[in-house]
């Protein structure tokens, strides 16, 4: 599962990087769904992307699609924040899980509270935010997070590469040139797709 940022939709990464002939070949459905600016929670006024995206999708595809109960998901910026919480809220699902340029501290950084739109949406981070979840999450699922040095997220980035250090989490962490653009995602999602392919034997 790929997830989009917060300006961007299901479309995005089909149109602005070259994913279709990174993944050619292999044995793996990629499932880019809709979270609209919703930053995969469920909110407490409007959706519910968590429950509709983490759980209810799954087991709608598997209806139609010989799959294997294997799951991945990665994502930028507010999808990368969706992807750790994914991963981290239904460890019995998603095995491993990648974040480029993520949204990070969303329930835990002042920023994210500027707009009436986020308040109605820090509900559904808060005590289930990623760091409460890297806490308690059993099985841990593997772990990666890159960003580019000139990204406006780098700071998140970093704060939560130190929290999993902080809890002994086995994880990747790696900083690159490049900003929050499309040309730093075009390049390392190959770097996503091999550390899933690592961690699910695909």
């Amino acid at each position: 599962m790929l997830l989009h940022g917060l300006s961007d939709d299901d479309t995005m990464w089909t149109r602005r990087t070259s994913l279709e002939r990174y993944v050619e070949g292999l044995p793996v459905v990629v499932a880019m769904p809709d979270g609209g600016r919703g930053f995969y929670v469920d909110a407490e006024e409007g959706s519910a992307f968590y429950t509709a995206l983490s759980e209810e999708l799954p087991a709608l595809l598997a209806t139609y699609l010989p799959l294997k109960n294997e799951w991945a998901v990665g994502g930028l910026s507010m999808g990368g924040y969706g992807a750790l919480r994914f991963a981290l809220g239904r460890p019995d699902r998603f095995r491993s899980a990648h974040a480029h340029s993520g949204a990070l501290g969303f329930g835990t950084n002042p920023r994210y509270r500027d707009t009436a739109e986020f308040d109605r949406l820090l509900h559904g981070a808060g005590e289930n935010g990623l760091m409460g979840l890297a806490k308690i999450a059993s099985p841990r699922p593997a772990i990666r997070i890159d960003c580019g040095i000139d990204d406006f997220l780098i700071d998140d980035n970093r704060d939560f590469e130190a929290h999993l250090k902080g809890l002994d989490y086995d994880h990747e962490y790696q900083e690159f040139p490049g900003a929050h653009d499309w040309a730093y995602w075009d390049e390392h999602v190959r770097e996503q797709i091999a550390f899933h392919r690592k961690n699910l034997g695909f």
